[in-house]
This record gives C-alpha cells, structure tokens and sequence, in this order.
C-alpha cells in the first residue's frame, strides 16, 4: 500500500453556495489532475443535467460550469495509504483544510459523494454533511436517472 498525496486544487470562488466532496482522488484523477477523471464516472453527467445544462468535456469546461451553478468542489482526504483507488482500503488519512473554502466563500450545505466520503468527513470534520449516492461505476445498483434524481436535492442550492 503506497502513501498518496492529494495533487488536485479544490474548485470554488467567493460565489459558491455549496460543496461537493468525494473522498480521495482515483489513480485515474491523480493521474489527469482532476476530479472525476474515469470515464465510467457519473459524476459531470448528474451534476449536468442536475444544473440543467450539457455535459461537459474539457477540465475547463468543468470547472466553469461547477462555477456558474455556485458548486464548489474538493476531496475530504489530503492524503493516506490506499491501495489503487479503494476507498474501503484508505488509511491513516489526514484531512483537507477546508477553512480555505469556507472562509472564501458563502457555503450553505456540505454533499459527500458517497458513503465514503461522508463517512470520512463525519469522522475527522464534523457532521454538517448530507450523503448523496455516489457517482461510481462501483454503484452499479443506482441508475443514472436514479442517480440524477437523488442529487436533484442542490438544486435549492444553486438557483
């Protein structure tokens, strides 16, 4: 098992209303330097079609569209041993500042990106966190359409 650092910058501005937090970046996302970065990842269709909007392609893209809607969004763990991308085999974890973001901008609401992420957050951080589903292509169980309807719960949030 390696010992991993977070190598992504959090996404967020003075504007974002909410946060969105996965848990650690796959070898796929270390491995492009954003979030989300497998293919088979839901994550940019459901916040697309939550945002009412198309999906987007380039990193660019993704991240002015996360802006446009106040979305802002980061990992709960800056680094740790993990095997691959395993959530279930993360430890020794230490947390992500995210002081940085709530000092910057008007956070409302917390979302994990699954059981993981909320998990974590409620460990090292605090509670004030709503677990969403998550993206992964390892949640097979949930739909798309399952999926977008269950993170449909930021609209609020973003209008």
């Amino acid at each position: 098992m390696n010992r991993e650092t977070h190598n992504i910058d959090p996404v967020y501005d003075s504007g974002s209303r909410i946060l969105i937090l996965g848990s650690f970046p796959s070898v796929k996302s270390r491995e492009a330097e954003f979030f989300y970065a497998h293919p088979q990842n839901r994550f940019w269709r459901v916040i697309a079609a939550v945002c009412g909007c198309g999906a987007p392609e380039s990193v660019n893209e993704k991240r002015e569209m996360l802006l446009n809607n106040h979305i802002a969004l980061w990992d709960v763990i800056k680094s740790c041993e993990i095997d691959g991308s395993s959530d279930s085999s993360i430890k020794a974890a230490e947390v992500n500042d995210f002081e940085r973001i709530f000092s910057a901008a008007p956070i409302a609401a917390v979302f994990a990106n699954g059981s993981a992420a909320h998990a974590l957050y409620r460990r090292y951080v605090g509670e004030n966190i709503t677990r969403l589903p998550s993206t992964s292509p390892a949640n097979a169980a949930w739909s798309i359409d399952r999926l977008i309807g269950a993170w449909s719960v930021i609209r609020e949030y973003i209008r």
